[in-house]
């Protein structure tokens, strides 16, 4: 376990393989968009291992696992597709891991909470909605191009900005090496989602702390009090 310097202020989480099981609704998305271009499918524990990026890097890896030419159009043409099918379905397929919402109730009377995705924000928030997990966070900060996207420490920077802490006081809690990279980069501390998707990838730097449930969160945050 690690020890800080300065107590945590604040909390950001990541959202698909942290807050929420919605690897069934990408790979629902994805092949919905696929299908309607004509093109194959792929199997949920394919989808779920490129999970983490963003849609425009999922529908990447997908067009490259089908070996099919690709151009501009197709990509906008199955993007467009794939935001249809979210918002229309946002958590119709995934769920809310267990112990999420009992953590954030517990943590929101004393720690601003946001969230930090690679998911655009409209994507974002209509999950977040559909889970009746949007009005625990201060703020949802998505990739909305792809300049922002974690490892990126930018979405984390100004988080602790306009939350009025340092960033070396808002823990990341994510699942992926692009969460534990962005907060490094940041200079926050990370705690690693066991539970997510991001135990088949190797993680680029060591987390403060690796935990296995949500309601680890909350101890490690009384912690550094």
């Amino acid at each position: 376990m690690s020890t800080l310097s300065s107590p945590i202020r604040a909390v950001a989480f990541d959202l698909d393989g942290t807050l929420v099981d919605s690897a069934p609704d990408i790979g629902h998305a994805l092949n919905s968009a696929l299908r309607q271009a004509g093109l194959g499918s792929f199997d949920l524990a394919q989808v779920r291992a490129w999970i983490g990026d963003g849609p425009d890097v999922l529908i990447d890896r997908a067009l490259k696992a089908l070996r099919v030419a690709d151009s501009a159009a197709l990509r906008a043409e199955l993007r467009r597709a794939f935001d249809v099918a979210t918002l229309d379905a946002p958590l119709a397929h995934g769920s809310v891991y267990g112990g999420i919402a009992a953590l954030l109730q517990q943590l929101r009377p004393d720690w601003p909470l946001v969230v930090v995705t690679n998911k655009p924000t409209a994507l974002a928030r209509a999950v977040l909605d559909a889970g009746a997990l949007l009005p625990h966070f201060h703020a949802v900060y998505g990739a909305d191009t792809a300049v922002l996207r974690k490892p990126a420490p930018t979405m984390l920077q100004r988080a602790a900005a306009e939350l009025g802490v340092a960033s070396h006081t808002l823990l990341m809690v994510g699942d992926s090496g692009a969460d534990m990279g962005a907060a490094q980069a940041a200079g926050s501390p990370t705690a690693w989602a066991g539970w997510g998707y991001g135990s088949a990838h190797p993680l680029p730097v060591e987390p403060s702390w690796r935990i296995d449930h949500p309601s680890q969160v909350l101890g490690i945050v009384r912690s550094t009090r």
